[in-house]
């Protein structure tokens, strides 16, 4: 089976964790402060870098760091995975969710037309690798004086502009099982505002300032030293695999025929090829049928629009404002592209697609 995710790990991934074994400092020790340097370092334009358990960790201590609470709104994209939109929820505001362009991404003249006096924060989300139009939108909050919370847990090392993701407000970051970096599991909050960083550090562990002694709620959001170790090797290998990511996403887009092919960006850093998406007009879950019986795993991201989901309905929330989202999400389909594929897997993927979409074309085509 060709697996749409394959995390790269080898020996020096286990020697790192080994020797955190071996030190006995399992938890919130040296490993995870060396992390947080080299994750602040490495991700251009910020300066503290705080660890934490997983990406939706760090999207709800982003989210309380700002205050954003009860009565408030938050601009979020209706298009992706649930963590963004339900951490939201769990501080008491509510999300908006405006549409989005065909490359999945938030429009900045939809964010514009949805801010009202209750919004607190705009929360893009840079779907599938591919970082959304940043300047506009920062414009935009600046304007406005709204918070900046991105999510960027699918696009490590992407970049606009010479800006990475994450820097340009308060950054949220995955360590997820499937990312471009993967600690199996675990999250990272990046910023240049010091006195956030070390509100989020405190919020972390039971809104502690110093061990026993909470001055306000928090969480057990900690991250553990064998996560850091994995994530800290892992990182020394981001620009090469996100290079190879790159050079296969071309060879698919140069041989795919009959489906419609993600568009490359104009700077070749603005996407990090997470994910691999092209849309399949008519029959996409056939297709996934047929990549299945081929032995290829694919992956719907995302079968339905979050406004459709049960939680959101019961709160009142639909999808019919929300065009463009709602038809990414009946034919969207993504196919590997990680870095461990090989020549033939590559291969193997065009030749299955095309044969499908060559027993779909119109007839007369």
């Amino acid at each position: 089976m060709i697996k749409i995710s394959q995390p790269k790990l080898g020996e020096e991934e286990i020697s790192a964790v080994r020797a955190v074994l071996e030190s006995g400092n399992l938890a919130g020790g040296p490993v995870v402060k060396e992390l947080e340097a080299t994750f602040a370092r490495d991700v251009s334009g910020t300066s503290e870098a705080v660890a934490v358990n997983s990406g939706t960790a760090a999207l709800h201590l982003a989210l309380l760091a700002h205050d954003i609470g009860p009565g408030d709104e938050v601009i979020t994209s209706p298009f992706t995975f649930q963590s963004p939109a339900n951490m939201v929820l769990a501080t008491g505001a509510r999300p908006v969710f405006v549409d989005v362009g065909e490359d999945g991404n938030l429009v900045p003249s939809l964010i514009e037309a949805a801010i009202t006096a209750k919004t607190r924060a705009i929360m893009p989300v840079h779907l599938f690798g591919r970082i959304c139009d940043m300047p506009a939108i920062c414009h935009l909050a600046e304007q406005h004086g709204l918070a900046m919370i991105e999510d960027a847990a699918q696009a490590h090392g992407a970049s606009i502009g010479g800006r990475s993701a994450g820097s340009f407000g308060t950054g949220c970051f995955s360590f997820y099982a499937t990312k471009n970096v993967t600690a199996g599991e675990g999250g990272i909050v990046t910023t240049n505002d010091s006195a956030l960083a070390k509100r989020i550090a405190r919020l972390r562990s039971h809104g502690e300032d110093e061990r026993y002694h909470s001055v306000e709620l928090g969480f057990n959001y900690r991250m553990t030293d064998i996560a850091a170790a994995i994530a800290l090797v892992q990182l020394k290998k981001l620009t090469a695999l996100n290079d190879q990511r790159r050079r296969n996403a071309e060879f698919l887009t140069a041989h795919l025929r009959g489906v419609a092919v993600p568009a490359a960006p104009a700077e070749p850093n603005a996407h990090v090829w997470h994910q691999y998406t092209i849309r399949a007009a008519a029959g996409r879950d056939d297709l996934f049928k047929w990549l299945r019986d081929r032995d290829i795993e694919s992956g719907i991201y995302y079968p339905r629009p979050l406004p459709d989901h049960k939680l959101y309905q019961d709160l009142g929330f639909t999808s019919s404002n929300l065009p463009v989202a709602r038809q990414l999400a009946a034919e969207s389909i993504s196919l590997p592209v990680n870095p461990g594929l090989s020549q033939a897997d590559l291969d193997q993927i065009i030749q299955a697609v095309n044969a499908w979409a060559a027993s779909h074309a119109p007839v007369g085509r």
